[in-house]
């Protein structure tokens, strides 16, 4: 059985305020036992969570790092400096980062390296474009995300890895992909999984995002291969990510 997993992607959003808000409701809410949360906050708000979110169910995620331990690279942060202030799991490979900052799947898969060297969980972030949906192509892109990555990792890095589906046509677009479309895809994802690694096809947390929220999370968290969201714009709705953390369970 699959502990499910819900992770909140605040994007360059948020405020000290918001931060203490969530470490105040939280601080009283009873969830799901088996449900890991995780909350990835802006860079400058690391230290705040931490302390905001210490006695509550939530866990401490960053939205990217360098593949570098350090050096002169300016205004990046590494993957040392995110393991000091109590990260445990860091976005990989985030359309938006593949999109506005070109990020290759190299790039990609030496942030997961970087992650793991310093013992962060990477959320591998994978996803195809509305014109790549269109053209038939999803699967084969998607598909060549993850292997770029997991085909590499020895099997022990793989067992630290959780896999994100967002289709990037439904994300920040209040559009979502149908349940089944979902399924369909994160059921081809563990499938190749299974291809090299089939003991840990069962094991690895695939989650779906691209506007998850409240009204919706049930339905997608029923499917049999959904075991989580990563969740955009709801998760800075402190009452309704709220509400899809209990409706993982």
């Amino acid at each position: 059985m699959r502990k499910p997993l819900i992770a909140g992607n605040w994007k360059m959003n948020g405020s000290a305020e918001l931060i203490e808000t969530f470490g105040r409701t939280f601080a009283g809410v009873e969830l799901p036992s088996p449900v890991d949360v995780v909350v990835h906050p802006p860079f400058p708000y690391l230290d705040a969570a931490r302390s905001a979110f210490a006695g509550t169910p939530l866990s401490l995620g960053a939205q990217t790092l360098n593949p570098l331990h350090s050096g002169a690279r300016t205004g990046e942060v590494s993957g040392q400096m995110l393991a000091e202030f109590g990260v445990e799991y860091v976005l990989a490979g985030h359309s938006e980062r593949r999109q506005l900052y070109h990020e290759s799947d190299e790039q990609v898969y030496e942030r997961v390296i970087a992650a793991l060297t310093v013992g962060i969980r990477p959320i591998l972030c994978v996803g195809e474009t509305l014109e790549e949906r269109d053209a038939g192509q999803s699967e084969n892109v998607v598909l060549r995300q993850v292997g770029y990555v997991m085909a590499r990792l020895e099997p022990g890095q793989r067992r630290m890895m959780t896999i994100a589906y967002e289709p990037v046509w439904a994300i920040g677009t209040g559009r979502t992909a149908t349940p089944e479309q979902a399924q369909q895809m994160m059921a081809a994802i563990r499938d190749y999984q299974a291809s090299f690694d089939p003991a840990l096809a069962d094991a690895l947390r695939l989650l779906y995002g691209g506007s998850m929220n409240a009204s919706n999370a049930q339905e997608l968290l029923a499917q049999g291969d959904i075991d989580g969201g990563l969740i955009g714009g709801a998760s800075l709705k402190v009452d309704d990510f709220k509400a899809i953390c209990q409706s993982a369970g």
